[in-house]
């Protein structure tokens, strides 16, 4: 299944989220590590502390596992609506801003 994912992300732990997601460490995740890497590197800054993105997810609950894993750490609100294909989201990108922070 193909998600549009929107979410309020955490701005307290947005370092850390950017960090683990650069160094590796989720990439290394399996088996969603990748497409949550992949997603990240697609999400829009689309409203103050808001991203939205498109993601694959196989779980019988939509980002189950994701959730779980990763997102519950960094996301405070996450909304899903099931589509079927990926679209096109407008903003700034939010890989841009998190990997600017690191070079911080």
């Amino acid at each position: 299944m193909i998600y549009n994912v929107k979410a309020t992300y955490n701005p307290d732990k947005l370092l850390e989220f950017g960090r683990y997601l650069t160094d590796g460490t989720i990439a290394g995740q399996k088996p969603d590590g990748p497409e949550i890497v992949d997603s990240m590197k697609r999400a829009k800054i689309t409203a103050p502390a808001q991203i939205e993105w498109y993601e694959k997810c196989y779980c019988p609950t939509p980002l189950q596992h994701e959730r779980r894993t990763i997102y519950d750490k960094y996301i405070i609100i996450l909304e899903t609506e099931e589509t079927d294909h990926y679209g096109d989201v407008q903003g700034e990108s939010f890989w841009s801003v998190l990997t600017g922070l690191l070079e911080e």
